[in-house]
């Protein structure tokens, strides 16, 4: 054992781990094969096929806790590459990955903690990544507040079917959800469509809004903001950015709140 109480952050593709990382003392950082973070090097990699020597590994370098960062996609899993102790986890693995991502993600979070690890979300170890309620940049009018609303009860009703964590309202119109292709997709969907479909071309530019999906774990997939997000929803034709406060990841909030600026964007973290 080198130590106790050590944290691994396993680290996705994106920024975050990094941020994550920074933020902790001595972290262990470990990232699936194929999913390479932003400006962090690894101190190892992992294949899930061999979760159990990866979680046993873990141990041996007195890590107690993880924390999940950064976005990583459901592996292809190659059977050849099973080892024994791995392979009578299959059965959970498959039963985890055959249903939506919530699922995946709550199965991969049980075999963790059947290994002893805490598992903790990010907001625990970088709570100030986490906004609380507040308007964080330019000015919210009340179109924008009934747009919030409406955009707040599509999504709601997207993630009770694990579809998605956000949605592009304007003049109480959705034109757009979000889905699997993510964030970026939506929000090139809507700079390429959003004007022809707006009612009233002199009204409300709408909004992108992001919250968790209902019941789910906010240990992992937290949806995110960030400066790229503002760039790319200032491109649509939005008038700014709305989010579920305590439940969505603010990534370089400096950076951030600049480009809202800068784009006269606004950013509201909207309290229940």
């Amino acid at each position: 054992m080198t130590g106790a109480g050590r944290t691994a952050v396993i680290a996705g593709r994106g920024g975050l781990a990094a941020i994550v990382a920074a933020s902790l003392d001595r972290p262990l950082v470990a990232v699936p094969v194929g999913f390479a973070p932003e400006g962090l090097v690894p101190d190892l990699t992992f294949r899930v096929e061999r979760l159990v020597p990866f979680l046993d590994h873990l141990a041996d370098q007195g890590v107690t806790r993880v924390v999940f960062a950064g976005a990583v996609q459901r592996p292809r899993l190659d059977p050849a590459l099973f080892d024994p102790a791995t392979a009578r986890l299959v059965p959970q693995l498959l039963a985890a990955m055959r249903g939506g991502d919530d699922a995946a993600l709550r199965g991969v979070i049980a075999i963790f903690e059947a290994s002893g690890l805490e598992v903790v979300g990010v907001d625990q170890v970088a709570p100030d990544l986490v906004p609380g309620p507040g308007i964080l940049a330019g000015t919210v009018t009340e179109d924008d507040r009934r747009d919030a609303a409406r955009a707040a009860f599509i999504v709601q009703a997207l993630g009770a079917v694990d579809v998605g964590q956000g949605a592009v309202v304007a003049q109480g119109l959705c034109l757009g959800v979000e889905a699997l292709p993510g964030t970026d997709a939506l929000l090139d969907f809507v700079a390429r469509t959003g004007a022809a479909l707006r009612p009233d071309p002199d009204g409300a530019r709408g909004l992108l809004y992001k919250a968790p999906k209902p019941g789910q774990d906010l240990r992992v997939d937290l949806p995110a903001i960030g400066p790229a997000t503002v760039v790319q929803a200032a491109a649509a034709g939005l008038a700014g950015l709305a989010w579920a406060a305590g439940g969505v990841l603010l990534l370089d909030r400096a950076a951030t709140v600049a480009a809202a600026q800068e784009k006269g964007l606004f950013l509201w973290s909207r309290g229940a």
